[in-house]
């Protein structure tokens, strides 16, 4: 019998190192707390990098199968959401290279010199009316490197540790990275003056379930009857504090 809408999957958390541990024992059904907790944090990643919507989630459902399927190799050396973050990156940057459409992320290619604000007709800030997708849009037109830093760090709240390893670039080249990206925003963001960000580049639910199901059909798991309970992603306002925030 499956689970009804309303039955939580956990009365109590579970880290995700228990979770692994009982995957990796057999209750394989217990991956949906995996993709439900992470989903929003590896699709802004994705979406990041490839700037698509579908490619984004399809990227999701490759990263999660490539996980599963290598589970066991998880040595806990680095935080696991940041093992499986770095699965997406690498999924979408080989992605980008395969359309060659990819520059290379250690080089943005662009210096901020040459990345002037960003002009609306009338007709497209009407469009942008909406502080989030007014938001959506500027982070756009960041290189991908910052974009990429940009999106985990302050959207994600990953650590610069976490963000370094989920990218495979150096601390201190997230800093830079970091900085590049804040700077512009805040010589874009000096004209719009946006004042929250809760709604931009939400993961919802429908998405989220499509993933999930997607996943277990992959890897030969019955779909779950209802979604579970766990949180499809914190949503970070990162535009708090962003003109203050240090690295």
């Amino acid at each position: 019998m499956g689970r009804s809408a309303t039955a939580p999957l956990f009365s109590e958390p579970i880290s995700d190192e228990e979770v692994v541990a009982r995957v990796l024992a057999g209750e394989k059904a217990l991956f949906e707390v995996i993709m439900r907790r992470y989903n929003q944090r590896l699709y802004r990643a994705a979406r990041a990098i490839t700037r698509n919507d579908a490619l984004a989630e399809d990227i999701l459902q490759a990263a999660y199968v490539h996980a599963y399927e290598h589970l066991g190799q998880y040595s806990g050396r680095a935080a696991f959401g940041a093992w499986l973050t770095r699965i997406a990156v690498n999924e979408a940057l080989g992605r980008l290279r395969s359309a060659r459409r990819f520059d290379d992320l250690d080089d943005d290619g662009e210096s901020m010199d040459q990345l002037t604000a960003p002009g609306f007709t009338p007709e497209e800030a009407a469009a942008h009316s909406e502080t989030a997708r007014l938001l959506e849009s500027l982070v756009e037109k960041l290189p991908h490197g910052s974009r990429a830093v940009l999106m985990l760090r302050d959207v994600e709240g990953m650590s610069i540790s976490e963000t370094a390893e989920a990218l495979g670039i150096s601390e201190e080249n997230v800093k830079v990275r970091l900085h590049r990206a804040r700077t512009l925003l805040r010589e874009w963001l000096s004209t719009h003056m946006l004042h929250e960000t809760r709604n931009a580049f939400l993961f919802h639910a429908p998405r989220c379930n499509r993933v999930v199901a997607g996943v277990f059909e992959r890897i030969g798991i019955p779909s779950p009857d209802a979604p579970a309970t766990e949180p499809s992603g914190k949503v970070t306002s990162f535009w708090q504090g962003i003109f203050r925030k240090r690295l």
